[in-house]
């Protein structure tokens, strides 16, 4: 009896461990685009200075919670002249509901070596 205790705490806790993975998403996926899409024209809306044209999805991981399916994706978007690359957290509930969580841009390498050899 003791043994089979153990071995169903060590299912339930393989279990529990593998549905709180983050999983790669596809990035030509339509609805990876949606996600993205949304992220950039909700980031417009609520910063009157910004006015981002969505690019391309650069890659993204996707995890289930207990509120819905977190997506956290690296986004190309253009600002008219420039094209930079973003971070983005978008929570979608069951009822199909998008919310953004986070969004910045993601600075050039250029700028991490330069500061790390200025401080030298």
């Amino acid at each position: 009896m003791g043994f089979q205790s153990l071995v169903l705490i060590v299912i339930v806790l393989l279990v529990s461990a593998a549905t709180n993975q983050a999983i790669p998403v596809d990035i030509n996926d339509p609805h990876m685009i949606k996600v993205a899409t949304f992220a950039v024209t909700n980031y417009n809306k609520h910063n009157t200075e910004a006015n981002l044209i969505f690019e391309k999805v650069i890659n993204g991981v996707s995890d289930v919670t207990e509120n819905g399916t977190n997506y956290r994706l690296t986004l190309s978007a253009n600002d008219g002249s420039t094209s930079n690359n973003f971070s983005a957290i978008v929570l979608e509930n069951p009822a199909d509901n998008f919310t953004l969580t986070a969004f910045a841009l993601i600075p050039h390498a250029y700028f991490f070596f330069r500061n790390s050899f200025l401080n030298y």
